[in-house]
């Protein structure tokens, strides 16, 4: 994984001691909170509803088990034992104090981590697919042009005060694993017919209060001048983007007001002046850069069948450790190797995402012992073990149960993601948490998900849509009427290749009739479906309208009995 040099590691000492500078002003009054707040919230500090939080970088999602043993000392000196993981790849700090923040920035700076621009109307954390690198599909390991890309926009003094904040994904295999076309601007890596590395730019796609997916803008563009035609790309929206209106400032909305082609052209038209300029990449910053990510020491070995790895378990646990192979172990490019995806969506115990001080600093140690010290986070808040030996996925998998980060629901209905929502963030209209682990508890039952097959299930809190729930395909989003939390159901989302917007089903419901809802879009699902078909082929075939009349039928039914 990539490594500072001494740029790098001044950039980051220096940022955090003029942040501690700002902070003590703040503290002692000189600096007031209106112009304090654009600078916290560029080192990621956010003044939340009961505490100040704190946004860290994992750019691209991958880390060191060095960085993740940090992570845990703040999550247990700082803040109350506890992360949470995003669905941007970053970890959240959700009751730490002002005063703590420069030396929590501090202690991350010691192992090459930092907050920089994990918050703010800048570039954010640029994400990317969790197994870049060793999926066995990908076509281009995306990790150095992601580092490049990291470079070039940290603290870019022209796109520090964009209209609104600016999310980058990077993709470079067969399965879009990014949510590319949910991104202000998406980029496709692959390699042309002469074997160049080439890439295809997505622009205008966001979720929030205007959901909409990504146009194709730019076709094989060449790699190393994607910084010159980036700029090009933030400079319309910079000029054109709306700064009246904070619900029309992302460029989702520029792109849609002109119409893809025509943001296309003057992109093209800006591109023209500065395409041949010094600011693009060079192949001696590929090399400094790519050298970095180089294979780790792989063994030798041949690939083992399935029936060899369950047969590594007593008769009396292969029907777990089956399940737990199907959902939570990828292929791998190397032969005799596999990732492993470790679950943070305990049933009805913690929220989605979440990991104490003791499991990152226990899943560490199985990272050092079982995938050569490195991790990734994911999309959907998991972690991922990315090179183990497939030799010993029984032997990680009776480490990692107690962990309990071994549940088989990788992919199944409870594999929920969701924001922090209204238990702790200023912003949202209703709480997520308690409503993934009512719905967790009323599915419990891993026979009937593994029935179920493939159903993502999202909730936010908001309209911002930090769950992501535009794309699930059942979407819960929080919404506020009169003071009281209810919620709205969406249908039919999807990410990845096939990746769509889901469709609100009706009026809103409260919120401890959300789990009855969910039983009755399940159901509907089941009566509905034809032998094996996942839940957003039947979704598709059969409409919204099956689901919808089920579920409010039942839930007039529900209220006259009530009465």
């Amino acid at each position: 994984m990539y490594k500072y040099d001494s740029i790098d590691q001044t950039l980051v000492d220096q940022r955090v001691a003029q942040f501690r500078d700002q902070v003590a002003r703040r503290l002692d009054g000189t600096l007031a909170e209106e112009e304090f707040r654009p600078l916290r919230l560029q080192n990621g500090l956010y003044h939340q509803r009961h505490a100040y939080m704190l946004r860290v970088a994992i750019p691209y999602g991958l880390f060191s088990a060095k960085q993740l043993r940090t992570m845990a000392l703040i999550s247990e000196k700082y803040d109350r034992g506890y992360g949470h993981f995003t669905t941007r790849q970053n970890i959240q700090y959700n009751w730490v104090t002002l005063e703590d923040t420069p030396d929590i920035l501090a202690e991350l700076a010691k192992v090459e981590m930092h907050a920089i621009q994990t918050s703010g109307n800048c570039i954010r954390n640029i994400t990317s697919d969790a197994f870049a690198g060793v999926a066995a599909d990908e076509y281009v390991d995306t990790r150095p042009i992601c580092e490049l890309l990291r470079q070039w926009s940290t603290l870019h003094p022209e796109f520090a005060h964009l209209p609104r904040k600016f999310k980058f994904a990077v993709n470079g295999a067969k399965e879009d694993r990014t949510v590319l076309l949910c991104h202000d601007v998406g980029i496709e890596l692959k390699k042309n017919a002469a074997g160049e590395l080439t890439a295809d730019i997505y622009a205008g796609g966001g979720m929030g209060r205007t959901p909409i997916l990504g146009s194709l803008i730019k076709q094989d563009l060449p790699w190393n001048v994607l910084p010159s035609y980036l700029t090009a790309l933030l400079r319309v929206y910079n000029r054109f983007g709306r700064r009246d209106n904070l619900y029309k400032a992302r460029i989702k909305i520029l792109v849609k007001a002109l119409g893809p082609e025509e943001f296309a052209r003057q992109v093209e038209s800006e591109w023209a002046h500065i395409k041949n300029g010094d600011d693009n990449f060079t192949q001696a910053e590929w090399e400094r850069v790519a050298k970095h990510f180089t294979k780790p020491a792989y063994k030798t070995l041949s690939a083992l069948t399935d029936e060899q790895i369950i047969n590594m378990a007593p008769e009396a646990e292969k029907a777990a450790f089956t399940r737990w192979l199907e959902r939570n172990v990828k292929p791998h490019q190397v032969p005799g190797y596999a990732s492993v995806i470790l679950s943070l969506k305990p049933h009805g115990t913690v929220a989605p995402g979440d990991a104490t001080n003791a499991q990152m600093n226990a899943i560490a140690d199985l990272s050092d012992q079982y995938s050569f010290g490195e991790l990734r986070a994911t999309h959907e808040q998991n972690l991922v073990l990315a090179d183990v030996e497939q030799a010993k996925l029984y032997e990680l998998w009776q480490e990692a149960k107690k962990q309990k980060v071994a549940l088989p629901n990788v992919g199944l209905l409870t594999d929920i993601i969701a924001c922090p929502g209204g238990d702790f963030c200023s912003l949202a209209n209703a709480k997520s948490l308690p409503i993934a682990k009512a719905i967790q508890e009323r599915f419990d039952d891993l026979d009937y998900l593994f029935d179920l097959g493939d159903i993502s299930l999202n909730i936010s809190g908001c309209i911002n849509s930090c769950g992501h729930h535009h794309v699930g395909n059942i979407g819960v989003l929080g919404v506020d009427k009169d003071g009281e939390e209810w919620y709205q159901i969406t249908l039919g989302g999807e990410q990845g290749n096939d990746a769509s917007i889901g469709k609100v089903i009706g009026p809103s419901f409260y919120a401890d009739e959300i789990p009855d809802v969910i039983t009755n879009v399940i159901n509907t699902y089941v009566a509905q479906r034809t032998g094996d078909e996942p839940f957003i082929e039947t979704y598709r075939r059969i409409g919204v309208t099956p689901f919808k009349e089920a579920t409010y039928k039942n839930a007039k039914k529900k209220e006259k009995e009530a009465s």
